[in-house]
């Protein structure tokens, strides 16, 4: 199952879209819950979280996780979304490189952290093509995470949670994150996009 690549490497994609899973998995069912779904997916030993792994096993634990668990899907990928923005903040950002984003404008972080996401793309991506269509809005044509799925609504919550826990702590804690477009809708890709809750009046320590 192990499989460590180098950038672009077509096919890979980041460990973390399994490895946040299976602990959110257990805790909502159980290790009988969690081995099954991972079993469904193809996968019956957790990967490495060196390098990469193939995309086409990730994929078919998340589907096999949406088919099976339909009302509690979405919930449970938004939390393995979160978990792997914090592991990302923790262990793959610099300490200075946070401070840095934390001290900017809003809008100065927003371009410097999309200019980070593209250059690691291909680890939330895999073979999908990434396109930033601007600091706030994110397009993922050909999302392997959705592949041959039909959805009369958007599927993609891991990786919005993802996006959203990433602005949140680095340039708003205001923004949020939501799909509002998805390959398995019959989209061309699926589109994530980024906007700022209304703050209340008087609120320290918000940017504007």
């Amino acid at each position: 199952m192990n499989a460590a690549a180098s950038p672009g490497s077509e096919g890979l994609i980041g460990p973390n879209a399994i490895l946040q899973l299976a602990p959110v998995l257990e805790r909502a069912g159980g290790r009988e819950l969690r081995d099954h779904i991972l079993a469904v997916g193809g996968v019956f030993e957790l990967p490495s979280d060196a390098g990469l792994m193939p995309e086409g096993p990730a994929a078919r634990v998340h589907q096999a996780m949406r088919a099976e668990l339909p009302d509690l899907a979405p919930g449970l990928a938004w939390e393995a979304g979160r978990r792997t923005g914090l592991y990302i903040l923790a262990n793959r950002i610099p300490r200075p490189a946070k401070l840095l984003l934390k001290a900017l404008p809003a809008p100065l972080a927003a371009r410097l952290l999309k200019s980070a996401i593209e250059r690691h793309a291909w680890t939330f991506a895999g073979s999908g093509k990434f396109t930033a269509v601007s600091p706030y809005i994110f397009e993922i044509a050909d999302n392997p995470i959705v592949a041959g799925e039909v959805s009369d609504h958007p599927l993609c919550h891991w990786h919005a949670a993802v996006f959203e826990t990433l602005y949140r702590e680095l340039v708003d804690p205001r923004l949020r994150c939501a799909e509002t477009a998805c390959c398995a809708t019959g989209a061309p890709a699926c589109r994530f996009e980024l906007t700022r809750r209304a703050a209340r009046t008087g609120v320290a320590g918000e940017r504007a």
